[in-house]
């Protein structure tokens, strides 16, 4: 019988220097858009929505610190 792995110890925070994790929600369509776009281009859908979330924040002052 194989072993189960198991996952990472639940409430561990990642070193300081690691991206942050950022929970939001959004039509399925698009969900399933952006995964498609990103697996033809061999990336994921995180770094396609960092990129899309830096050019919006670029067209926009607001966004700056």
């Amino acid at each position: 019988m194989a072993e189960k792995k198991r996952a990472g110890r639940p409430g561990r925070k990642p070193p300081p220097s690691v991206k942050k994790q950022l929970l939001t929600s959004m039509d399925p369509e698009i969900i399933r858009r952006i995964k498609s776009a990103a697996a033809l281009r061999e990336t994921t859908a995180s770094l396609v929505m960092e990129q899309a979330a830096a050019e919006w924040l670029e067209r926009h002052e607001d966004g700056k610190r």
